[in-house]
């Protein structure tokens, strides 16, 4: 996989340092080319990276060879999400886009040794920027980001978590059999 740069936060550092150890254990052919990606890589914390660079779970337009464009979510391992509306970061092509902005081309080579070029079309979403967004308009309302909403007040006569309750009674209330 040739490229000139890539951009990957630290969440996904992380997740393809795992991988890496995972694949190293069965020899798996793919591994040198996460060694490549997370050697060439520049690291940033979460919130500190572009809008347009592909992160784990963007969703992202881009064409293959200069074919047709396809939508994708780039995600950690296929199960999730319908068939055929997500790519795996365990393929080629999923390890290639990570980390990539948009209208950058990288290049790939398979296994049989075919060459494609990948160019990033547009990054329709990215989960980062999407929360910073959300973030931004609650600084704007005056709402305190993270913070605890009061949704229950309790009655006066609370008591402590753990604290035994005392029996009450009333004057009209019978006590029950006496213990005489």
């Amino acid at each position: 996989m040739t490229s000139t740069n890539c951009c990957l936060t630290t969440k996904d550092f992380a997740v393809l340092e795992v991988m890496l150890e995972r694949r190293r254990a069965f020899a798996d052919p793919i591994a040198h080319i996460l060694e490549h990606k997370l050697s060439s890589a520049d690291v940033v914390p979460i919130d500190s990276v572009g809008p347009d660079i592909v992160t784990l779970n963007s969703r992202v337009v881009f064409s293959i060879d200069a074919g047709h464009a396809e939508t994708r979510t780039l995600v950690q391992n296929e199960v999730r999400g319908p068939v055929g509306s997500s790519l795996s970061v365990a393929t080629r092509r999923g390890l290639c886009m990570l980390g990539m902005t948009q209208g950058q081309t990288a290049s790939i080579e398979h296994a049989d040794g075919r060459r494609e070029s990948i160019l990033i079309k547009a990054v329709l979403y990215q989960p980062e920027a999407a929360r910073r967004a959300v973030r931004q308009k609650d600084r704007a309302e005056g709402r305190r980001p993270h913070g605890l909403t009061l949704v229950y007040s309790a009655e006066a006569d609370w008591r402590p978590l753990g604290e035994t309750a005392r029996m009450r009674q009333t004057e009209d209330d019978d006590p029950g059999p006496s213990a005489a």
